[in-house]
């Protein structure tokens, strides 16, 4: 399921997620399974980005306190080992946002206004001329992550592509005034696996929309959700022939399915017609009840211990800081700063 990651080592790696609520399938088939295996071969940090979250939250910042450790809590439960991948808050290293600010005097609006990930989210979100100028900027400060980190893989979808062009001009830029390569270019590492619809099959999987299988749902949870999967509104009879495309139960035995030759059968048997929806129903429940089991046991336990939870952030952020200084000290070098 995750072949892109393998063979990989050697590589600084970060990668990240916004603390706005748990973490559900989609995200595991995205890029969090790849950083289970990335860590073992790699310098890998996640960074819990509670700044970013705050561009288009400053209005709710419980939203995004209450949701750091939700999102330590599924990254551990997940299989992130806190001794092979750095675990790192970014509102308590405070050489980022110093670059961000640095880096904004490089980055013309108009750039900013020319990222295609931008506009659609300034359009999905409605923003109007209340667009807060933290929100437009914020692939700024995504890129003094990644170049403060030196990082040069950065696992992440399509879409955030043109975020990684941005920090690899900021980058250049910041090497043609310091006279020498100080920071190097980053590489997006595309996860090969589709976006999972969500279970509506009418939008991305989104805890936000009420598509989304979590990370901790119970099985009960997981049942009632998996019955309740988008398949194909004209297979009205088990005779009937079938459509595998925009079919949300054949997505995720796509994504999860250990036995893809199985799968592959059962898509020929469903086009062909004489194939019910509820077999698949109950194939994809068993698959995602298997996944998920050892991941809630572990995320329970782990609950109970929030104390050590939040020594793993601290010496994490604490770890990473020390890792971000020399770059930062450098970018303020080539800004004339002592």
């Amino acid at each position: 399921m995750f072949d892109h990651t393998h063979g990989l080592s050697g590589h600084r790696i970060l990668t990240g997620d916004r603390p706005t609520g748990p973490l559900h399938i989609g995200h595991l088939a995205g890029t969090l399974a790849g950083r289970v295996q990335l860590q073992v071969r790699n310098r890998q940090t996640i960074l819990i980005a509670d700044l970013q979250a705050l561009t288009d939250n400053a209005g709710n910042p419980a939203k995004v306190s209450s949701n750091v450790l939700e999102l330590a809590l599924d990254y551990l439960a997940a299989g992130i080992d806190p001794a092979q991948t750095t675990i790192a808050l970014q509102s308590g290293i405070p050489e980022l946002a110093e670059l961000s600010t640095l880096y904004m005097n490089l980055v013309p609006v108009s750039r900013l206004l020319r990222n295609p990930t931008i506009k659609s989210e300034i359009e999905a979100r409605g923003f109007g001329d209340s667009l807060p100028a933290g929100f437009l900027c914020y692939p700024v400060s995504q890129a003094a992550d990644i170049t403060a980190f030196c990082a040069d893989l950065v696992p992440a979808g399509a879409d955030q592509a043109p975020l990684v062009e941005l920090s690899n001009e900021i980058a250049m830029r910041i090497n043609r005034m310091a006279g020498e390569e100080v920071l190097p270019r980053a590489e997006l590492l595309q996860s090969h696996a589709p976006r999972l619809p969500g279970i509506d099959g009418r939008r991305k999987m989104s805890k936000s929309a009420g598509n989304a299988i979590m990370l901790s749902d119970e099985p009960d949870d997981i049942r009632r959700k998996v019955f309740a999967m988008y398949t194909d509104h004209g297979h009205l009879r088990v005779s009937d022939p079938g459509k595998v495309e925009g079919n949300v139960v054949f997505a995720m035995l796509d994504a999860f399915d250990l036995e893809p030759e199985a799968v592959a059968d059962l898509k020929e048997r469903y086009r062909a017609g004489g194939l019910g929806d509820m077999v698949l129903k109950r194939r994809a429940e068993a698959v995602l009840q298997d996944l998920l089991a050892p991941i809630r046991a572990r995320r329970k336990m782990l609950a109970s211990e929030a104390g050590e939870i939040r020594k793993i952030l601290e010496a994490g952020t604490a770890a990473a800081r020390e890792t971000v200084q020399p770059q930062h000290s450098r970018v303020r070098r080539a800004f004339g700063l002592a």
